[in-house]
């Protein structure tokens, strides 16, 4: 292994109270929305690319009205991100501070540009990753910007660590080593390996 490619949301952090008031202050006042949207929903849809979660939490506006209404939420998630940051995972930089003297570290996420680089503002945690990509930036899946990582920084025997089924299908799909967060949002019954929190990485590896 010379490498470890990780998830955001339920991998390194909790950000489910800081995205509820952005997307609050977005839709208080917007009568398209007919129902309030709460932690529970977000948790939901947490890993899901940006137009699966419109579908989701908004099934009954027309696309181009959800592509919109989802583009102002996730402009807000990034400013209130930055401002005030999410729950860090216990022991996160100090585990990271630990695994990237050994290894590279990297991002893959399914979130929108500019919200990776708001969570390394905020919590100024950047220092120890080397690359990081998402399909706001890309438009491309989970697995293929895995791909695009490991070429990009041409990596030989990466892991991916992450929470969720989506996240051990894009693992499946570049043919590298799983590592599940039994801690995060998801439920995911085949791994490679299982961490119970955070800092069990360092034992695991």
């Amino acid at each position: 292994m010379d490498s470890m490619i990780f998830d955001l949301d339920g991998t390194l952090w909790d950000p489910t109270d800081t995205i509820l008031l952005a997307w609050e202050s977005m839709l208080k006042e917007d009568k398209r929305i007919t129902r309030k949207i709460t932690k529970k929903d977000l948790k939901s849809v947490m890993g899901l690319q940006v137009p699966e979660i419109g579908k989701r939490l908004f099934p009954y506006l027309d696309e181009q009205t959800r592509e919109h209404l989802l583009e102002d939420c996730c402009l807000a998630e990034n400013k209130y991100i930055e401002k005030h940051g999410g729950i860090l995972y216990n022991h996160v930089e100090d585990v990271l501070k630990v695994l990237s003297q050994k290894y590279k570290l990297f991002i893959v996420s399914n979130c929108q540009d500019g919200y990776i680089e708001a969570f390394y503002r905020y919590h100024q945690l950047g220092q120890y990753f080397t690359d990081y990509e998402n399909p706001g930036r890309t438009g491309l899946s989970k697995g293929e910007n895995i791909q695009l990582i490991m070429r990009r920084n041409h990596l030989l025997q990466p892991v991916y660590i992450g929470d969720t089924e989506g996240d051990r299908v894009a693992a499946q799909y570049t043919g590298i080593l799983f590592v599940y967060a039994n801690y995060g949002f998801g439920q995911v019954r085949e791994y490679d390996y299982v961490i119970e929190t955070f800092d069990g990485l360092v034992h695991l590896f």
